[in-house]
């Protein structure tokens, strides 16, 4: 009985114990925009290319090691800064208005963007969504969407 047990605790806290352990990324990784700097002013929508140094981009759910798949957050705290980014470590980045995947391994977006000031910053996932450890994120931009 204790043997039946045992291993069956193992078949259910394994998998969650991999799922909390960030996927590491090497120390010289970087993600940054291409063709957008902060203080830009563009029009609307937006081309964003997204850069990637030290790693490999892939779709999300490949488990290939130093990998990931972009996410870009939008008019929200920069990454570390947020409320609930200490939650992103354990269940993934979310898919909303503020936080946008690119699960397909896309590396550039049309972004529709209301004219105004808007912050943007991009974050590596891992294959889960979740930041490697170190996280990868870009340089917290503003740019201003023209008429």
């Amino acid at each position: 009985m204790f043997r039946t047990f045992a291993c069956v605790s193992a078949l259910v806290i394994a998998p969650l114990a991999a799922w909390a352990d960030a996927t590491p990324a090497p120390d010289d990784a970087s993600v940054y925009f291409i063709n957008i700097a902060d203080g830009d002013t563009v029009t609307s929508p937006v081309t964003i290319q997204f850069g990637l140094s030290g790693m490999g981009v892939a779709p999300a759910g490949t488990e290939k090691e130093f990998t990931g798949h972009h996410h870009i957050l939008i008019n929200r705290a920069p990454y570390g800064e947020g409320d609930e980014d200490a939650e992103f470590a354990d269940y993934g980045i979310p898919g909303d208005d503020n936080h946008r995947h690119f699960g397909g391994g896309q590396t550039e977006v049309k972004l529709e963007l209301d004219p105004g000031t808007h912050t943007l910053q991009l974050v590596l996932g891992d294959l889960n969504h979740i930041p490697h450890n170190p996280a990868i994120v870009s340089e917290y931009i503003t740019v201003t969407v023209s008429e």
